[in-house]
């Protein structure tokens, strides 16, 4: 027996939600088939399509420790046999780890006697995502296994309505900034008036999202907590950034670790049009790059 899924890229933390709220985008992502064997183990066979060595170790990679949790959360008697097809580059801040362990759990869940809920893989996935990020946040894998935009507790995952005029654009520069390292130049303290502006961003931009008021998510979509802190690992992100606010954006920020960049707006063709203008700010800086534009309502994970 063999299932095949898809998952799409996705922007995690949105700015104003570190570790807790994220999107899909359609038009990139990974790929991962699944075959059912009898030996009760998780084998990774093949990973095809990336820039550098990915671990083949089942417990190291995120689809592999994603099954792992899977057979040993639901007791299976079987085991499972993986191909990884990657289509996300390897740290874009793109969540290319969470796209192979969600297509990955989406193909497994195919392949058992008696399937679960999507939502119910949440826990497998964050298992599968603490392989790379080094800890069970689930802003990444949440929005693949519902779609659209999510907001993603330790142990609770809701969708979070937005307008299906609304649009983001996401543009990759061809650089490499790992989530350890992102991660760290968090460390330090932070003041308590810096949480509170991030807090009250926050209910901004989710209170928009649900009366689909953009003014209030151009209120609150900026990152007043995570960004000072990395915005220096990114060259060009400045720019980058101004560049999007500048072609009406409700707002931009980094996606996930980085060094992609992300902005909102309110429908298509101004997403399409501020391409131009934020991939040149990476230009000016010495970096090709890439870039999608994607309904905030793109679909999660699929068989395919």
């Amino acid at each position: 027996m063999i299932a095949r899924a898809f998952a799409p890229a996705s922007v995690a933390n949105v700015a104003v939600g570190f570790d807790i709220l994220g999107h899909a985008i359609a038009g990139v992502g990974d790929t991962v088939s699944v075959r059912r064997i009898d030996e009760p183990l998780v084998r990774i066979e093949a990973i095809r399509g990336s820039e550098v060595p990915l671990p083949l170790e089942a417990a190291g990679n995120t689809a592999g420790a994603a099954l792992l949790s899977l057979r040993a959360g639901l007791g299976l008697d079987f085991g499972f046999a993986v191909e990884i097809d990657k289509g996300i580059p390897f740290g874009s801040g793109m969540g290319g780890s969470a796209a192979s362990c969600v297509a990955a759990l989406v193909a497994a869940n195919a392949l058992l006697d008696a399937p679960l809920p999507r939502e119910a893989l949440y826990p497998f996935a964050l298992d599968g995502e603490a392989v790379a990020s080094g800890g069970r946040h689930g802003d990444n894998v949440g929005p693949l296994l519902l779609g659209g935009l999510a907001l993603c507790t330790a142990d609770r995952l809701l969708p979070i309505p937005v307008p299906a005029s609304w649009h983001s654009l996401l543009v990759h520069p061809h650089a490499v900034l790992e989530t350890r390292r992102a991660r760290q130049a968090l460390q330090g303290s932070y003041a308590l008036a810096e949480f509170v502006a991030q807090s009250a961003n926050l209910a901004l931009v989710l209170s928009g999202c649900h009366r689909s008021d953009a003014g209030l998510v151009r209120a609150g979509l900026r990152d007043v907590l995570v960004e000072p802190r990395r915005a220096g690992l990114i060259a060009g992100f400045g720019a980058a950034r101004d560049a999007a606010l500048s072609a009406q954006a409700m707002g931009a920020g980094i996606s996930g670790a980085g060094p992609s960049v992300f902005a909102w707006f309110e429908d298509a063709d101004l997403a399409r049009a501020a391409a131009t203008p934020v991939q040149a700010a990476f230009a000016d800086a010495g970096f090709d790059s890439d870039a999608w534009v994607s309904p905030l309502d793109a679909p999660g994970a699929r068989l395919c």
